[in-house]
């Protein structure tokens, strides 16, 4: 079986209409967010950004280890010292 093939025009505007068998597939609708994922250059996957952070918990298993907030603060101020080293 060939995958579904669904079109849509973008307007001057920038914006598109997504099509109501696509809307259904997702789940979304009037106000739903959604996500454009770049899988390869020029490759998009449209996803549907309706799910509360809450169910991502335990996604990737128990933690190995746990940190501190003053642990998680210092990694912060040093990626960001990192991050602003390179950019100058």
């Amino acid at each position: 079986m060939d995958p579904a093939m669904t079109t849509a025009t973008l307007t001057s505007k920038g914006q598109i209409t997504i099509p109501a068998a696509v809307r259904q597939s997702l789940g979304v609708e009037t106000g739903d967010r959604v996500e454009f994922i770049e899988v390869a250059p020029g490759r998009y996957e449209l996803i549907a950004a309706t799910r509360s952070v809450m169910e991502l918990r335990g996604m990737f298993g128990a933690a190995s280890r746990s940190l501190s907030i003053e642990d998680i603060n210092g990694v912060i101020a040093r990626r960001g010292a990192a991050a602003k080293d390179a950019t100058e």
